[in-house]
């Protein structure tokens, strides 16, 4: 029989297996919580190490909340469908309940719900963060953490790191184990069945307050009257011209969210698939293959009635959604790349601006104010074109949420209006005053596209995309969904999920690897210039690094990047930005991404860019010291 000292021992060395296979970053921290380990399993049991994960998170997370004059924090908790989920949730709220804290437990929810739900307590006082478990992409055993304030944000990187640092404290102390199992022990068994008790409740709070909330991101607007006014407009384009939307929402936490009667209420309907919550029919990222069922149901749709035009696949905790489109000219559906989707969001509300009055132009056509789009460093270049049409300057900050959205915060602090943020390479948006991507924020940039249309008193969005753009010709009252992905800036860019863009790497410093990878690209330059010049036009380039929020343009080592993005950037004669090759290790996933991206109207670039690139790649990570 074993000692409690040797339960205590071997508890202790499965905790630190846990916590070694797991990811932290200010994005989340995740990791395998299903009991088998098996990534792929959806049991719904957790191994005992990650329950004192679950609370060690709560347990930290109280006290970072704590008030100053101390006390117990009121804080939401929430989470997605996945079947770990009220496991998880159940060992949180045990602690947190035990430490006196106020909770409120939404059950499922989407993250845009949540985040909107805690931003609804900002200005009241009472309520000071939120937790929401979820994985976000990650597949259906992976579980984790996020944590974020009432400004309807996840946690910035430095107070991500802030709360980091305490956690690994705790799970460093000696006696963590017992610590842990004590708190989970504390909460009496009548206040946990109150808090699921009041449930139903909670979760009507939560979707009234994301239903106004998204009514304020969509219009513009905080006031009600204004907010009114738009979306009369936008029903008056639906009912003139009628729309219908298809989804296969994979069993997400959209099921239980407000899609359904939000769309209804312009107007439009919804037809899902997959509506039924935890029903996660195939693989939870959407990209690529796990659009195909959304891609078929729209074909179906469209068939029984051609109003119904695009559909949408979001991922589990329904903060991000990719769609599929009903292309006229080839007479099928087909899905947009991540990239297209956050084009065309751009493209929409750039033109929301333009339509309010909020972007003006003189006589020379240059912007009268003060507008900038955020976007992360593997964001196509095609975002520069949009940018460039309406006279707004792009700022790039390093993949992840937070870094983007502190990003855009920091813009406005010095003056500038911005609308959309986002990472391009995920595709959706972020629309301000949003601090999180969001399906419905997605669909509804291209509807307002497709419904605001021009009359005797202004032009519609679409038409003034295309006059911004140099292509008025390209513009007809009658245009449809086709003309305005045909009127999108042509560039080819390697999808994230695409088989060239990941790689395993063995090396640990990922510093050290860009300084070896300079070396060889410095070679190969050489060896490939001419050939880049004569065959794309290709003559000059320059690095750039991505760290948090920071660009760093023409730097001089590679490895400067460290952990973050490394860009190379090539121009042309005329010195215009063309083309572009990237790489960084993901924070959230056990890889190496890169990508390539080329203007023109076919991928032969984007091709051998990707190519150049990979081999570049592993050149440099075998060339270990």
């Amino acid at each position: 029989m074993l000692t409690d000292c040797q339960d205590s021992a071997r508890a202790g060395l499965l905790l630190d297996r846990m916590l070694q296979a797991m990811l932290f970053s200010a994005s989340g921290w995740r990791g395998v919580f299903a009991a088998s380990g098996n990534g792929e399993s959806a049991e719904t049991a957790i191994a005992p190490p990650c329950r004192l994960i679950a609370a060690a998170a709560a347990k930290v997370f109280a006290e970072y909340l704590a008030p100053p004059g101390g006390g117990a924090p009121e804080l939401i908790l929430g989470m997605d469908t996945r079947p770990t989920g009220p496991a998880i949730a159940d060992a949180m709220l045990r602690v947190l309940l035990g430490a006196g804290c106020a909770v409120r437990f939404t059950g499922p929810a989407a993250a845009p719900e949540i985040m909107a739900y805690a931003r609804s307590f900002q200005a009241g006082g009472g309520t000071r963060g939120f937790v929401f478990i979820s994985a976000s992409h990650n597949p259906i055993g992976h579980n984790g953490l996020k944590f974020g304030l009432t400004d309807g944000a996840v946690l910035s990187g430095a107070e991500a790191g802030r709360l980091l640092s305490a956690f690994k404290a705790l799970m460093s102390a000696p006696d963590r184990i017992d610590c842990l199992h004590a708190a989970l022990r504390r909460a009496g068994p009548d206040a946990l069945s109150r808090l699921y008790a009041g449930r139903r409740r909670i979760k009507h709070e939560a979707l009234a307050a994301y239903r106004d909330f998204t009514r304020e991101v969509v219009s513009g607007f905080p006031g009600k009257a204004d907010q009114e006014a738009f979306l009369r407009t936008i029903r008056e384009g639906v009912a003139r011209r009628p729309l219908g939307i298809g989804a296969d929402l994979n069993g997400s936490a959209r099921t239980l969210s407000i899609d359904q009667d939000f769309l209804s209420g312009l107007g439009i309907p919804l037809r899902a698939v997959n509506a039924e919550p935890g029903n996660i029919a195939h693989r939870i990222v959407p990209e690529g293959e796990s659009l195909d069922t959304c891609r078929e149901l729209l074909e179906r749709l469209h068939q029984e009635d051609p109003a119904f035009l695009f559909g949408y696949l979001p991922d589990c905790d329904g903060d991000r959604g990719n769609l599929v489109v009903w292309d006229d000219r080839a007479g099928s559906s087909r899905v947009l790349e991540a990239q297209e989707v956050f084009a065309l969001a751009c493209v929409s509300e750039l033109a929301h601006l333009v339509w309010t009055g909020e972007l003006a132009y003189d006589g020379q056509g240059r912007a009268l104010g003060k507008a900038a789009l955020a976007v992360t460093d593997p964001t196509s270049l095609r975002i520069d074109r949009i940018a460039r049409a309406f006279d707004v300057p792009v700022f790039r900050s390093e993949v992840g949420e937070a870094n983007v959205v502190g990003l855009a915060r920091r813009l406005r602090e010095q003056g500038y209006v911005v609308r959309i943020l986002g990472e391009g390479s995920a595709g959706g948006n972020i629309t301000h005053p949003s601090a999180v991507r969001d399906p419905l924020n997605t669909i509804m940039a291209l509807v307002k596209l497709l419904t605001i249309r021009s009359g005797q008193e202004r032009k519609g969005f679409f038409e003034l995309w295309c006059g911004r753009s140099d292509q008025a010709g390209a513009y007809r009252p009658d245009f449809t969904l086709t003309d305005l992905m045909a009127a999108l800036p042509p560039f080819a860019t390697t999808g994230v999920y695409d088989p060239e863009a990941l790689l395993r790497v063995n090396a640990q410093d990922h510093g050290g690897l860009k300084d070896r990878y300079q070396a060889v690209f410095l070679q190969e330059w050489e060896e490939r210039k001419e050939y880049l010049e004569s065959r794309y036009g290709l003559c000059r380039w320059e690095a750039a690094a991505y760290q948090g929020m920071e660009e760093r343009r023409g730097i001089a080592r590679f490895g400067e990047a460290g952990k973050g993005g490394l860009r190379i950037i090539f121009s042309n004669k005329a010195g215009i930005e063309t083309a572009c090759i990237w790489m960084r290790g993901s924070a959230t996933e056990a890889v190496f991404r890169i990508m390539a991206d080329a203007e023109g109207p076919d991928r032969r670039l984007e091709r051998d860019l990707i190519e150049w690139q990979r081999r570049m790649v592993i050149k440099a990570d075998s060339a270990l010291p």
